[in-house]
Parts: C-alpha cells; sequence; structure tokens
C-alpha cells in the first residue's frame, strides 16, 4: 500500500514537474521583451499619427481662417458718391459734356467772326448766351467742389473702417479684401479730383472761349459804326 502511495506521489510530483517544465517553457523573456518594443513602438506610431492630425486639423482651421471673408463692404457707398457726382454733371447747365452737342453750340455761339448779315439783336443774345454758359460752367464747378467737401467725412469714416478691418484680419482673405477696397477708394477719391478739374477746366474755358467771342462782337460792332463809306474827315472853316 505504502508502495503504491509512493509510487502515486512519484507519478504526481513528475506530472507537476513536468507542468512546470512545459509552463516555463511558453513565457519567454526574450520574446516577451520584444513583444513589448513592438507595442511601444506600436504606441509611438499611433502618438505620431494622432500628432500628425491634430496638425493637419490646425491646417485645416488656418486654411480656414485664410478663407474668411471680410463681413464689410464699402463698395456700395463708394459707388453712391460717384453717383451723386455723375448726377451733378448730368445736371449741368451751359455747354454740354456731350462732344457733338458742344460743337453744335460751339460753332453757333463763339463764332471766328461775325458777318454783316447777323442782326444786332442776334449778337447781343449770343453775348448773353455766353454769359451765361460761363456762369453756368462756374456754377457746376462749385456744386461739384461742395459735393466733394461733403464725401470727405465718409472717405475718412470708411478708411479708418477699412484699416482697422485690414490690420485684424484673421486670414489673408480678409486682408486681400480689405485692401482691394482700400484701392478702391483711393480709385473713387481719384475719380472726385479728376471730375472735379473737369469742371474747374470748363469754367475756364468758358470764361476764355466768351472774351475771345466778345472780341469777335467788338470788331463788327465797330466796323458798323465805322461804316463802309469814306469816314469823315475834320477840315478848317474859314468865316471870313
Amino acid at each position: 500500500m505504502k508502495k503504491a502511495a509512493s509510487v502515486s506521489v512519484a507519478i504526481v510530483l513528475a506530472v507537476l514537474s513536468s507542468a512546470a517544465q512545459a509552463q516555463w517553457a511558453v513565457i519567454d523573456a526574450g520574446n516577451l521583451a520584444q513583444n513589448v518594443l513592438i507595442a511601444a513602438r506600436t504606441m509611438e506610431q499611433i502618438n505620431n499619427q494622432v500628432l500628425q492630425l491634430q496638425n493637419e486639423a490646425q491646417m485645416l482651421v488656418n486654411d480656414g481662417r485664410q478663407l474668411t471673408s471680410l463681413d464689410f463692404n464699402a463698395l456700395s457707398q463708394l459707388r453712391a458718391t460717384l453717383a451723386t457726382t455723375d448726377r451733378l454733371l448730368a445736371e449741368a447747365q451751359g455747354l454740354a459734356f456731350n462732344v457733338s452737342q458742344l460743337d453744335t453750340d460751339y460753332a453757333r455761339l463763339y463764332p471766328d467772326a461775325y458777318g454783316a448779315g447777323t442782326s444786332t439783336r442776334q449778337m447781343a443774345d449770343d453775348a448773353h448766351a455766353r454769359w451765361q454758359n460761363a456762369l453756368d460752367a462756374l456754377h457746376t464747378s462749385m456744386r461739384l467742389q461742395a459735393q466733394v467737401v461733403q464725401n470727405l467725412p465718409a472717405d475718412e469714416a470708411t478708411l479708418a473702417d477699412l484699416v482697422n478691418r485690414s490690420q485684424s484680419a484673421v486670414g489673408q482673405l480678409q486682408a486681400t479684401q480689405a485692401t482691394n477696397q482700400l484701392l478702391a477708394l483711393q480709385a473713387k477719391q481719384t475719380i472726385d479730383a479728376q471730375q472735379l478739374r473737369i469742371t474747374q477746366d470748363r469754367a475756364a474755358a468758358a470764361e476764355l472761349a466768351r472774351q475771345a467771342a466778345a472780341q469777335a462782337r467788338a470788331l463788327e460792332v465797330r466796323r458798323r459804326f465805322l461804316g463802309d463809306g469814306t469816314p469823315y474827315t475834320p477840315q478848317a472853316i474859314a468865316f471870313y
């Protein structure tokens, strides 16, 4: 009986020893270290991918800012002020700004010389019309000057607003749009100056043309006064 028990114990010990040896053979320290290293590298790769995704997301956010449109448009206001000055030019009296109409009126009212068949009344009416044209041209120039002065406060406010928006732009698109509108404001002011110069030059030209026509009229009036016959020559008279 004891022998059987001893054999049984021996068998159990042998089995346990064999199982322990088999379990020790499965858990390989080198393989475990390699697996841990692979896991660490995999984790590092995952972290790098996360950082890359974060960078790409930030790039998309930055791109979105670069493409953000400016929530301000000064072009409508600039067009409105330009339309006002254009209206003043359209309302201008006197010599037309249309070339064909100007040529017709100029040839009628500003002749190089008056013929003998022109009546005195006609010359007087033409002189009055020329005076009126010069007065209208001066009036138009002064009206446009007043309008440009009225536009200055609005232009200054628009300029300040655009500069502030350009400096606080969150992206390239906003900065570009603000710059373009600043250039539009500058172009509008250039057009204002050009229109004002046109009306001033028109007033000066109308006055010079009036003076030239007045000289032509004066020559004809003088010729009629002197007449075409032999002028009177005073002679001494002997009473005794």
